[in-house]
């Protein structure tokens, strides 16, 4: 019989993104999910990578509260066009002109990735930064990709994972999951130094 204190803690996703759901399910763990109440609006003057780092912290601070015992995951992602953030369309229309505005710019999709847990004290934070150069995109490319699409619930209204790679001329990153919403790398390194075991 495993003495209370050697088994695993719980793990939790603070996060309803069915991306990130999909990204931590590669690391063989089990976890629960947990919607984080965080207001998401920005701070006056606050950049894309504070911006993102903050909500970050604050999702998974949020969900630990509820689930003090469990290691808890949050994370979010805010694309950075020249300093000014750019969140999930949510519409058409503002999808077009985000699309609109990025073309043959470089964007950088700011991720950060939180580990929290009550019971231990335990708090890290990091940020993964992936620099994305848009091709010049014409107004019928845009309406195509969107039409086929509809990644209106993604920062910067392109999947790369998906069709939206063909909107992209490069990648820049040291994290290959964070463009996807979930940097796995960092998150590993946050998992283990929390106590869990990975492979």
């Amino acid at each position: 019989m495993l003495e209370p204190s050697s088994l695993p803690r719980p793990l939790v996703l603070g996060s309803t993104s069915r991306y990130r759901r999909e990204l931590l399910t590669r690391l063989a763990l089990p976890f629960d999910v947990a919607a984080p109440d965080v207001d998401e609006t920005p701070a006056a003057g606050e950049s894309p990578k504070a911006l993102a780092l903050r909500l970050a912290l604050a999702k998974a601070r949020a969900v630990a509260a509820q689930h003090p015992d469990a290691v808890v995951i949050g994370s979010d992602q805010v694309a950075d066009l020249a300093g000014q953030p750019l969140g999930k369309p949510g519409t058409h229309e503002r999808a077009t002109l985000q699309l609109q505005q990025m073309r043959g710019q470089t964007v950088v999709f700011q991720t950060a990735v939180a580990v929290v847990c009550l019971a231990t004290g335990f708090e890290q934070v990091d940020l993964a930064p992936v620099r994305v150069q848009f091709r010049d995109l014409s107004d019928p490319e845009i309406e195509r990709y969107l039409r086929a699409e509809q990644p209106y619930d993604c920062a910067g209204s392109a999947k790369s994972e998906g069709l939206g790679i063909a909107l992209l001329d490069a990648i820049d990153s040291d994290d290959p999951t964070a463009l996807v919403g979930l940097p796995l790398i960092r998150t590993c390194r946050m998992l283990r130094a929390a106590g869990l075991t990975l492979p």
